[in-house]
This record gives C-alpha cells, structure tokens and sequence, in this order.
C-alpha cells in the first residue's frame, strides 16, 4: 500500500517538530536552567527516558496490538528496553541498589535472545521485510548515532585536546549527551515508522 504525498509531508513536519523541540529544550536548558544543567533531572536526561518509553510502547502496541514481526519486535523492544532501564542508572543505585540497572538488563535480553535464536527461522523471513524499510534504514542511524559515534565524539581525550586549558566537564558532558539525545529521537521515529509499516501490512492482508 504507497504512502500518499499527504501523508508523507504531514510525517515530515512532525519530525521537523519533534527534533525542533528537542533542539528548543536543549537550548532552553543551557540558558535557563543552571540548577539542572546537564544533570539527572535536567532536560537532556529527561526527554532521552520520555523517547525510550515513547519506543517502547510502540512496540508493545506492534507486538500485542498489532501482532506483526513477533519475533524481530521482541529483539527490538529487548534493546529499547534495556536502554530505557540503562537510563535509569543513577535511580536505580540510589533507590534499588548499586549494579540494579545490570541485573534488570540481563533479565530483559537475556531470555529475548533465546526466544529469537530458538525461533531464529521466523526471524529471519521476518527481518528480510524489515531489513527493506524505512523504520530499519533509521534505526541503525540512531543505533549508530547513540552508541558509536556519542561515544567517540565525547571521549574526554578529546575536548581536552579541543579546549586545552579552558576545559570544563560540561562541554564534555553536553556534546556527548546531546548526540545521543538525537540518536534516540532517530529511534523513536523509526519505531513510529515500523508501526505504521506494520498496520498498512496488516490492512493489505485484510483487503486480499
């Protein structure tokens, strides 16, 4: 089923929107906001774990409402997941207990996993179709913004060598914190992606 001009340009300003917002908020933070600068409660933090959940009901919405891809939205939702539980690190060595955030992890992806590669021929077939979309093509660019290039672009080496004698751990923590902010709102809209893909595969079959 093509995606209508309409419908296209309608998805592209509320991307425009959404990443405008979150340049706004970044913004807004720096400015107005030194008691939360680049903190835990600040901005930064705060729009990543709103992202990653936003991510994460979609995909409960693709595997339980919609019940397309079972297996490549388990491995999916088993990494949004556990990044949203990795972003509750701090909270959770104060209120749980220190390394809580890792045990949490491993019971999140360690039975997907298993589930994925016992069921790793229906996988497959279903990643061939995914492997073709939009939804995959964005989330190896937040996947690659989030987790390799933030890492590399905020190593501290770095922008020590940048600002030499005028260093401060908040250029560090900024630069690094906003690229991954990025590469999560890149998730986000391939998940939006994913689930509208799933809903038009499932509206075609109906229709044959």
């Amino acid at each position: 089923m093509p995606i209508s001009f309409a419908a296209t340009c309608l998805r592209a300003i509320l991307y425009i929107l959404l990443i405008t917002g979150i340049a706004q908020g970044v913004y807004y933070e720096a400015l107005y906001l030194p008691e939360t600068r680049f903190s835990e409660q600040g901005f930064i933090e705060l729009a990543q774990t709103g992202l990653l959940a936003l991510s994460t009901l979609l995909l409960l919405y693709l595997r339980v409402g919609l019940r397309e891809l079972p297996d490549v939205s388990l491995l999916l939702l088993a990494f949004v997941a556990s990044s949203l539980v990795r972003e509750q690190d701090a909270l959770l060595d104060v209120y749980v207990f220190d390394g809580a955030w890792q045990l949490l992890v491993a019971l999140i992806i360690l039975p997907s996993l298993y589930s994925v590669i016992r069921h790793r021929r229906g996988f497959a077939a279903q990643f061939a179709g995914y492997a073709n979309s939009l939804s995959f093509g964005l989330f190896t660019a937040g996947f690659l913004t989030t987790y390799v290039f933030s890492r590399l672009y905020g190593r501290q080496e770095f922008w020590r060598a940048v600002l030499q004698e005028n260093y401060l751990r908040d250029f560090k923590s900024a630069a690094e914190e906003v690229v991954e902010l990025f590469g999560y709102a890149l998730i986000l809209i391939a998940m939006f992606e994913l689930v509208l893909l799933a809903r038009r595969w499932a509206l075609a079959r109906r229709a044959d």
